[in-house]
């Protein structure tokens, strides 16, 4: 399968795209159900915006990526009141007039007059390049009250609303077709993170790895594009894999215009190596680098990050996993067949993402009946994700890498900003076909307008090629 099926599972045949198409049709309309709900928050400026304005104010909120409500209704001569409560710079632009806000930065507001707009039903977009197509986009509906008591604005909201899911329909349609794609084309977007990281050997028997920290291109979903901060070019960093009693050597080169360290997060190392600037080390500055050595014990499953300006460099992307030894099993399921690594974000420029990506250019995961693929939660986000997937029970084996003396088994698994959890997955005879696996808060799977996006991929079973 090319590109894609030696990152999912290896060396399989190719999927048929039509038999897969129809799976996906009918997860599309599961995901129909979900309804994605936001309230505008209370912010000062907000209420400076609306005694300005006085009169009808309609309240209006942006964030990744959406605009809320998805059908704005404001009187004749209104006004709106635009905040954005996202992460990243938005706008609010109604098309065909000359409605418009600036650029807006996480937590400022502006307020626009509709004065002289005529009633009627207008397309509103954020005109940042990417943005609508992501689904920053609603229907401003502008009207007056009729004698029955039922607005004219309610009335156009109902019918702007259909024509939306209409074409919305199509764009869902499309969506899951590029997605199925990629079984048989490959990866829909440039580059691929969490490949291995393979070590050199030191005289004195020490693994060496080399990680270089710099800004790169990294294509988070089809079309979008952004400046990550990169282990090694790539998102989440590259996996580091070593044996229980290992001599480890990390050497880190800072390529980056700020400062930076790395902390292995849930490793056990020494004092002198744990990462914190002005804590344990020197901060490593651009054009320095630093070596970090120390003995692994295992097993493990951890996490590398950045320590220094974190909540900007982890989150736009400076992690990796860091997995020592095997995690013990549970008897009878000593024959692992994938391990894999999961890793969750959901700020900075990456934003809500599976392994660096966003749907639809997550990657599913392949297995066949029987075989067992171990999956690694890493949440190196800011917020807790319930990860969720159908069909198929998950087997809760380890926690932050500790074996758990009783398994669990179960449907969603919340994993906590820092937290690691280790499943077991082991679908059957009976699961055949394409599950849906996604974060189970919904605003971070799917759009006010029904598009799917973010933190959703797919579990998919299928028989061994013959």
């Amino acid at each position: 399968m090319r590109g894609l099926r030696k990152l999912a599972q290896g060396d399989r045949e190719s999927l048929g795209v039509g038999a897969w198409l129809f799976g996906f049709l009918a997860l599309l309309l599961a995901f129909g159900a979900l309804a994605v709900a936001a309230e505008a928050k209370n912010t000062s400026e907000d209420a400076r915006a609306v005694a300005a304005l006085g009169g009808a104010t309609t309240k209006v909120t942006l964030g990744e990526f959406s605009i809320q409500p998805a059908a704005i209704e404001v009187p004749k001569d209104g006004s709106i009141v635009v905040t954005n409560t996202g992460t990243a710079a938005h706008d609010f632009v109604v098309k065909g007039t000359k409605v418009r806000t600036s650029s807006l930065n996480p937590g400022e507001s502006a307020s626009v007059s509709l004065d002289g707009i005529k009633p009627g039903s207008y397309d509103v977009v954020c005109s940042i390049p990417g943005h609508a197509d992501s689904g920053m986009r609603a229907v401003l509906v502008v009207g007056g009250a009729t004698g029955s008591g039922t607005s004219d604005s309610a009335v156009a909201a109902e019918a702007a609303l259909r024509r939306a899911d209409k074409r919305n329909g199509t764009m869902m349609h499309e969506q899951i077709q590029g997605y199925v794609a990629q079984l048989e084309d490959g990866m829909n977007t440039k580059g691929t993170g969490n490949q291995p990281l393979e070590a050199t050997v030191a005289p004195d028997g020490a693994k060496v790895f080399a990680l270089t920290a710099k800004i790169v291109d990294w294509e988070v979903e089809p079309g979008r594009t952004v400046r990550a901060w990169a282990y090694n070019g790539q998102v989440p960093g590259p996996v580091i894999r070593v044996n229980d009693g290992d001599r480890v050597r990390i050497v880190v080169q800072n390529r980056l215009p700020q400062s930076t360290s790395v902390h292995f997060h849930g490793i056990e190392t020494p004092n002198a190596m744990d990462g914190v600037p002005y804590v344990t080390q020197d901060p490593i500055r651009p054009g320095s680098s630093f070596t970090y050595e120390f003995e692994a014990e295992g097993p493990a499953v951890g996490m590398y990050h950045s320590h220094d300006y974190a909540v900007g460099q982890v989150s736009d992307g400076l992690a990796g996993a860091f997995i020592i030894g095997d995690q013990p099993v549970p008897a009878g399921r000593e024959s692992v067949d994938q391990d894999l690594p999961m890793m969750l974000n959901d700020a900075g420029v990456i934003g809500f993402s599976l392994n660096g990506k966003s749907f639809p250019a997550t990657a599913p995961i392949i297995a066949a009946p029987g075989e067992t693929v171990r999956i690694h939660y890493l949440n190196e986000g800011q917020q807790m994700h319930p990860m969720h997937l159908h069909g198929v029970p998950q087997l809760v084996v380890a926690k932050d890498g500790f074996p758990l003396p009783q398994p669990y088994y179960a449907d969603t698994v919340a994993v906590a900003p820092g937290e690691r959890y280790t499943v077991l997955v082991s679908p059957g005879a009976d699961d055949l076909g394409v599950w849906a696996y996604h974060c189970h808060i919904l605003s971070h799977a799917e759009h006010a307008d029904g598009m799917m996006f973010g933190m959703v991929t797919a579990f998919i079973v299928q028989e061994k090629a013959a």
